[in-house]
């Protein structure tokens, strides 16, 4: 059931009023009560809590109707319909200047007053409706823990919450009205933008998401790392009307994640610690046993030869001294070569002009003749467009070296090995001018299994059953090949399958040295 508006009614004319009175109560509203003068009018209305006032603009007493309507509007917020005889342009002006909700010239019809007077009721509780929603959106957009700033059409704010406040220094008063980019500073990652991230919500319509390494300049020039994002405001037809920007402080957030990123890397660093000192161990563990097994064959070797009457086992017990001392003079050179390659204190590169074609043959020729003791095929291939290479010789030498000693030692009688150079031209790309490189390729038909061949560069690492001529060795080749070609700043490749292992190691034509003062001599 509807509850009537309540409508107080101040008519100084006894008759008018009665007359008003029983047209309203027709109408199905409660007239609350009549009365003759403004100041009573002002003196009840709290009282009566009326919905609406219909007031005459000439009253008995000190206040005329303009004046009651002023204080009604801007003391009880009530909506005010005049009654009056007088349509002088003077009064008129004065009466909407208290924005009243109706204006009704008498004499007037019945229906005019019931329509005029139903007008006012209706805007009324709209404007209130309207009032109540901004109060809402008022208080919740100050309450909540994020700023917020909302910019009209020209890009002047319209609001700003008391987080935004606190976070640029600008109170409500002075940022009210001023343009959003003036309050609003935003230093955003992306650098190519040239817009800001404001004006491109207001002009393109779009959400402009904030990086969270942005960064907000506050009144005083304070830097505030921000992140969230500006939206455009649009109405039911789609149109823009304003901006919101919706942001926050994560300095807090930020600390906390490097703290947390700092633990992170911490732990990581502790377990490689704990990794590097296992390794350590077990490295220390097999350095002392490579080094002590050649130490103990020679301690023997020299006991036999102090108690050997034979001249046949002394120089048997010889042999045996000479090629275990060998060995662990070969040992220590390798183990000494690696720590300087690991630890960056190997020789600076000295480079020279290595021609391939004339010093490739010479460093195999050791091999062809061990090959050929082996009964196995060495086949050299010299691309014949091969060019100079400016390198550093020695550790070229050695590294090539390495790999050949490592193919004769694990190819089977009858078994092939091929150790092959030739030029390769590197594609030249938007940024890059092509450049030349050499490519090293040693084969040998011998299948290293799948399992074994990611270990094989490990240290101390050997193949099970795999040295067909029982020639041994440091275990640490294959290691120091990998780390001389990281030093000639070129990269190196295995595969083994169908028979074959291929090593191809890749070398720039002319290896930049590492340091200043590198010597380049031409030979």
């Amino acid at each position: 059931m509807n509850i009537p508006a309540k409508i107080l009614v101040v008519e100084d004319e006894g008759i008018v009023a009665k007359d008003i009175e029983n047209r309203l109560q027709k109408f199905g509203y409660h007239v609350c009560k009549t009365v003759a003068t403004g100041e009573e009018a002002i003196a009840q209305v709290s009282e009566l809590k009326p919905d609406l006032v219909l007031v005459d603009i000439r009253l008995q007493g000190d206040m005329d109707g303009i004046a009651v309507a002023q204080v009604l509007h801007h003391n009880f917020e009530l909506p005010v319909v005049y009654l009056t005889a007088n349509s002088d342009e003077y009064i008129v002006n004065r009466a909407l200047a208290t924005q009243p909700f109706g204006y009704i010239i008498k004499p007037f019809r019945e229906q005019e007053l019931k329509i005029t007077i139903e007008i006012a009721l209706n805007k009324y509780l709209i404007e209130q409706n309207l009032k109540q929603n901004k109060y809402w959106l008022r208080t919740v957009l100050k309450s909540i823990n994020n700023g917020v700033i909302a910019s009209d059409t020209e890009g002047k704010i319209a609001f700003i919450n008391p987080i935004a406040e606190a976070l640029t220094g600008w109170n409500r008063q002075d940022a009210c009205g001023k343009e959003a980019t003036e309050v609003v500073k935003i230093i955003p990652t992306q650098t190519i933008i040239s817009e800001q991230p404001i004006q491109q919500a207001l002009q393109r319509g779009i959400t402009v998401e904030i990086s969270e390494r942005s960064q907000l300049i506050d009144k005083n020039g304070l830097e505030i790392p921000i992140d969230d994002r500006i939206s455009p405001i649009k109405d039911d037809r789609g149109n823009i009307v304003g901006t919101m920007l919706v942001f926050q402080d994560i300095s807090e957030r930020q600390q906390v994640e490097a703290m947390h990123q700092k633990q992170i890397e911490q732990e990581q660093m502790l377990v490689q610690m704990e990794k590097m000192h296992e390794l350590k161990d077990d490295f220390l563990s097999t350095v002392s046993h490579e080094l002590r097994t050649p130490i103990a064959n020679m301690k023997m070797a020299i006991q036999m030869l102090k108690t050997s009457p034979s001249s046949e086992k002394r120089q048997r017990y010889l042999e045996i001294l000479q090629a275990e001392c060998n060995r662990e003079a070969e040992l220590i050179t390798e183990l000494l070569d690696l720590q300087r390659l690991e630890t960056a204190s190997y020789p600076i590169l000295v480079q020279e002009a290595v021609n391939l074609q004339e010093w490739l043959p010479q460093i195999m020729e050791p091999f062809l003749i061990r090959a050929q003791e082996n009964q196995q095929l060495l086949e050299i291939r010299l691309d014949p467009n091969l060019s100079q290479i400016l390198t550093d010789r020695a550790s070229l030498e050695r590294a090539i070296a390495e790999l050949a000693n490592n193919a004769c030692k694990y190819t089977p009688m009858g078994g092939a090995i091929v150790v092959s150079v030739q030029p390769h031209l590197a594609p030249c790309t938007a940024y890059q001018l092509p450049t030349t490189r050499t490519i090293f390729t040693v084969r040998n038909q011998a299948e290293i299994p799948a399992a074994e061949l990611p270990k094989i560069f490990e240290k101390f690492y050997r193949i099970h059953n795999s040295d067909r001529w029982k020639q041994g060795g440091t275990g640490l080749g294959l290691t120091l090949v990998q780390k001389l070609v990281e030093h000639l700043q070129g990269t190196l490749q295995v595969e083994s399958q169908e028979g074959w292992t291929t090593f191809t190691m890749e070398l720039p034509n002319g290896a930049g040295s590492r340091e200043q003062g590198a010597v380049i001599s031409d030979q």
